[in-house]
Formats: C-alpha cells, structure tokens, sequence
C-alpha cells in the first residue's frame, strides 16, 4: 500500500493585488524537504483588477473568488476552510503584498514538521524594521505586548500575518472578527492551549501602504476593540468580576464617607453621596451575576466549539482528534 504524502498549502488572501501577486508568488516556494507536494491558493476578496485572472495565469493551483469586498479575517478563514477541504496537512498564510520573504516558509513550517507546534508565528523583529514609521514600530510593540499578556503567549509579532498551521489547528480556528485576524487567532489559540512557536522571518521592500486601516486612530481603535472583545469571551467571569467589584468598592467608598459625615452631624448635606452610593453598589451586583451568567453562557460556546470542529473535520474527509473511529494512522502526523 502506498504511503501518502503530506500536503502544504500557502493562502494569500487579495484584494486588488494585480500588480503586486506576481513578485509574491514569484518568491514563494515549490518544494520544501519533509513536504510531499506544495500547493498554491488565492483568496480574491472580491477585487475589481483582475486578481484572480492574474493567479491563474501566474499558475496558481486553487483560486477562491468572493463576489464582493468582506474583509481580511473571511478572507483568511475561507483560505483555511478550503485548504482543508483540499486535503492540506499544512497551511501557511501570508500576504499578497509580498511583505514577507518566500525562503522563510520552509522554517515556518519546520517546528510543525518536528511535531513541536501547532501554529508556528513569523517574527519581523518589528523594533528593527527602520521601513516602518516610528509611532506605528512603537504601537506594535504596545500591542504585541498586551496580546502576550491577554493570551498567555510568548508571540513578540501580534500582527504577524505570516504564519504555519497544522491541520488540526487549522480547523480549530473560529474567527468572529471583521477586521482582521491576527490578534484574534493568538488569544483564542493561547487560551486553547495550543502549542504556539515563532520564528525569526526577513521581510521584502515595502511595496504599497496597509489597506487594512485608513489612519492610526482607527488601528489603535479597531485593535483594542479586538482584545477587549475576544478576552471577555474567554474569560468573562474575569472580565465582568472586575468590572463588578470596581462598581461595588467605589459605591462603599462613597458609602463610608456619606457615614462619616452623618456621624459627624452633617448627613443632610450629603444625600445625593447616598444615592450614588446605592446605584452604584446596585449596578456593580447587576455586573456581577451578568458576568455569572457569562461565564455559565462561554461553557456552552466551548462546546459549540468542539461541535463545530467535528463537523469541519468531517466535512473535510477526516475523523476528528478524540473520536472512538480514528485509527492510529490518522491520528499520526502524515510525512511524505
């Protein structure tokens, strides 16, 4: 019986990257040491240029065309949802600006190979990166800094779009966001305890401005929001206990001081401490038995989860991780 050989997939989701996915795919590799064949996908997220004609005329193997504009993070997930259907052992993901250098792949992907990761992260080691402005080189580190600290991670390249997933990483992954899916997909994956590896990556001239946000503000903005928003579904006793207890000690702070001013004779002059005291410590209980609520809502989003896994795995001709089916040699890493 012949053995199969392992698979790699490389997505580059596009938008209006005509001009530019040539020299990409140009630098991309054809053959990796430990890979059995290589494929090529592109995601066209709905570009008016031509994108997708390119690709195919450029020989790309899988081309995956939206009719109109929906945002990177679809994008990405679409890449990752068809590289499975197709069979992929490995995924890389990497942009069509040709930001990062093709020759890197095969040491993105090495640690999945060595079987001592599940997703493998491109380091651009941001604070040497002289290309970049200095306010945007010092917000990445800020961010990368708190994603490390939300996820319980080791990534110093948040927003590195270069990255290596194994097939059952791939799978896991559950992106809600619109905006992007970079700081999303480390959060979720550190607090699903995956094994999470990175890598030093060289990166190409700069050859057009980021489309993915219009001014800093928005970037801060947007990418706040992001972090805010996946850790509390995480981990929204946290999140809510702290919010409630803030309401709570600020209402018995006030609450104190109204008390010591009725002792010393002067109450009546206070009513209006009394009742921010009670809103306060009324809203901060409310708080508390939300975040309760929350915490006992993210036990059935877990389980959703794992459904949805399942049904991508078996919807992608496998069985998945922990069913009573799966033979030993699929539960095994597939090498050429």
């Amino acid at each position: 019986m012949t053995a199969r050989v392992s698979k790699l997939i490389i997505q580059i989701p596009c938008l209006n990257e005509a001009a530019t996915l040539p020299a990409t795919l140009a630098d991309l590799p054809r053959a990796i040491d430990g890979i059995g064949s290589v494929e090529w996908l592109v995601i066209d997220d709905g570009s008016s240029d031509g994108t997708a004609e390119v690709a195919r005329a450029q020989g790309v193997d899988h081309v995956v065309r939206f009719r109109t504009h929906r945002g990177l993070a679809a994008a990405f997930m679409a890449g990752l949802d068809t590289a499975v259907r197709l069979g992929a052992d490995y995924i890389v993901n990497t942009d069509a600006d040709n930001q990062y250098a093709g020759a890197d792949v095969a040491a993105l992907v090495q640690p999945l190979l060595d079987g001592t990761a599940d997703i493998v992260i491109g380091d651009r080691n941001v604070a040497t990166l002289r290309r970049m402005p200095p306010l945007k080189r010092w917000l990445q580190r800020i961010g990368s800094w708190v994603v490390r600290r939300v996820s319980n991670t080791a990534v110093p390249d948040a927003t590195s779009g270069f990255r290596a997933y194994t097939r059952e990483a791939a799978l896991r992954q559950t992106v809600v966001s619109d905006f992007s899916y970079t700081l999303e997909q480390i959060i979720q994956a550190g607090r699903k305890r995956m094994a999470i590896a990175h890598v030093p990556v060289a990166t190409n001239d700069t050859t057009r401005p980021s489309r993915l946000f219009d001014s800093v503000f928005t970037y801060v903005r947007k990418s706040a929001a992001t972090i805010v928003r996946v850790y509390t579904l995480y981990e929204p006793l946290t999140v809510f206990t702290a919010a409630g207890l803030s309401l709570v000690a600020g209402g018995l702070a006030i609450s104190l001081r109204f008390l010591y001013f009725y002792f010393s004779g002067a109450g009546s002059g206070h009513v209006q401490s009394l009742i921010l005291a009670a809103v306060l410590l009324i809203v901060g209980f409310q708080v508390l038995l939300i975040g309760l609520l929350a915490d006992v809502l993210s036990a059935n989003r877990k389980l959703t989860e794992e459904l949805l896994y399942r049904v991508r795995a078996m919807e992608a001709g496998g069985t998945p991780l922990g069913d009573p089916t799966r033979t030993d040699r699929e539960a095994t890493i597939r090498r050429p």
